[in-house]
């Protein structure tokens, strides 16, 4: 028996591979955040070690809610790096300890993953998926703010 059996959602198959890619998107920027978490150094330690563990504790509850919205679309989430990775648009990085480096990595990958999201609320709007709309909406607007305070804080 699946959910959208009860839910009356149809034809979800482009939103679950458009949420498939953004759930390898978001493990593989969550483990690049704790990479930065451990390993930034410098005068503006105190501050980003506390501010990339937020973004990381963040990060990981987004993964937990698109896996969970796949479940209720009748999808299994993909839960190996080794998908992940053959998946995801956002690379990985190597050790990087330094302000600007880290904090221009994570606004390059919030502008992939934002132009991400948007296309997937369009595919999530056409077949009627309030759910995942608002899911994403929420997300993009937390990122936008994400994105207009890490520019003032490289200026």
């Amino acid at each position: 028996m699946k959910t959208t059996e009860f839910t009356g959602l149809r034809n979800v198959e482009n939103v679950t591979k458009g949420l498939q890619q953004l759930l390898a998107d978001l493990q593989v920027y969550y483990t690049n955040l704790r990479g930065f978490h451990w390993n930034i150094k410098g005068r503006e330690f105190f501050l980003l070690h506390e501010k990339f563990e937020e973004m990381y504790n963040d990060t990981a509850a987004k993964v937990d809610e698109v896996a969970e919205r796949l479940l209720m679309l009748g999808e299994t989430p993909a839960h190996t790096f080794t998908e992940y990775l053959k998946t995801a648009n956002v690379k990985e990085t190597g050790v990087v300890t330094g302000t600007d480096e880290a904090i221009k990595n994570i606004l390059d990958t919030l502008k992939l993953l934002i132009a991400s999201e948007r296309e997937l609320l369009a595919l999530a709007s056409e077949i009627d998926d309030e759910v995942t709309v608002a899911l994403l909406s929420d997300y993009i607007s937390g990122q936008e703010k994400e994105v207009w305070m890490l520019t003032s804080f490289l200026s």
